[in-house]
């Protein structure tokens, strides 16, 4: 990826990958190529705002987009460096957003409830900036007290994923005599609050971002949300503009746990071999725990 291209010409070369390569006519959405500070724009690249600003060698793009085959839809969002190198602040971010998928795959199996999922998602993403200073627990609290005041919705405003299949955001997410969908921030926005089956499709799409205004009213001692003693103020700071991390997977729920479809890089030395022009995909795959059942064997 050159730091030379323009967003939109990074939307270009994937639609033209995926028809030239592989017979996809169409495109399952409208891609989101957010490079920098774009990618804090959760729905970045629509007809009023395109995929239209050129690269930046010093930023994070948050690329994603998903073709159609037979009537079917893949959803995928990959975060690359545009250098091709990930620097420490994006290290911090990246392995946030990478713990959260983990944490999720550990525990997703029939009888889970998808909510409890999302709130496993942001207490990963909080851990790790716990660990690195980002935000502070003053008074020593559980973290899942932390979980609980809401604080894990400034980094991560949106639900953790969506039911797909012949539709990106398939539908049966809240349907009568299932779980109702929840009241509180963030989780407000979970496209379901189903309790997990067998059989069932679903995206798992944890990410870390730097929202102004979502920080600017944390920040608030006036704003009611009781959350500005958690910030590190000057750590805040350096991330203002940073945009966000997004990592984004398909999941099918098998009988005992779950099965990763999409066979992309995931890890840190995965994404740099890559981007250096290193073979895809791997002889041996150094993170079973992301469960791509696929990526070293097709069959």
């Amino acid at each position: 990826m050159e730091p030379t291209l323009s967003e939109f010409q990074l939307e270009s070369l994937f639609r033209h990958y995926c028809y030239y390569r592989y017979g996809h006519r169409h495109i399952a959405y409208t891609p989101i190529c957010a490079c920098g500070p774009n990618a804090a724009v959760l729905h970045y690249g629509h007809a009023g705002a395109p995929n239209d600003i050129p690269l930046n060698s010093e930023k994070m793009c948050l690329l994603d987009m998903g073709s159609e085959y037979h009537c079917y839809g893949a959803d995928v969002t990959c975060s690359y460096p545009a250098r091709g190198v990930f620097e420490e602040k994006d290290t911090i971010i990246y392995n946030a957003v990478l713990q959260a998928q983990i944490r999720v795959y550990e525990m997703l199996k029939p009888g889970v409830s998808y909510v409890d999922c999302h709130k496993a998602a942001e207490t990963a993403i909080l851990e790790t900036l716990l660990s690195h200073g980002i935000l502070i627990n003053p008074d020593k609290e559980d973290i899942h007290a932390l979980v609980k005041k809401r604080l894990g919705s400034v980094f991560m405003p949106h639900g953790l994923g969506h039911f797909i299949g012949i539709d990106t955001h398939d539908v049966g997410g809240y349907l009568k005599g299932y779980p109702l969908r929840p009241k509180e921030r963030g989780l407000k926005s979970l496209r379901t609050a189903r309790i997990m089956q067998q059989n069932m499709v679903l995206t798992v799409e944890p990410g870390c971002y730097f929202i102004n205004h979502l920080l600017d009213e944390a920040l608030n001692p006036d704003s009611g949300l009781g959350l500005e003693k958690y910030f590190v103020k000057q750590k805040i700071l350096e991330y203002r503009g940073y945009g966000g991390v997004r990592l984004e997977d398909v999941i099918l729920v098998t009988e005992d746990g779950c099965v990763n479809y999409t066979c992309c890089a995931r890890t840190i030395e995965e994404v740099e071999h890559v981007m250096s022009g290193g073979k895809w995909p791997p002889m041996k795959d150094s993170a079973p725990e992301l469960r791509r059942k696929y990526l070293t064997d097709p069959n």
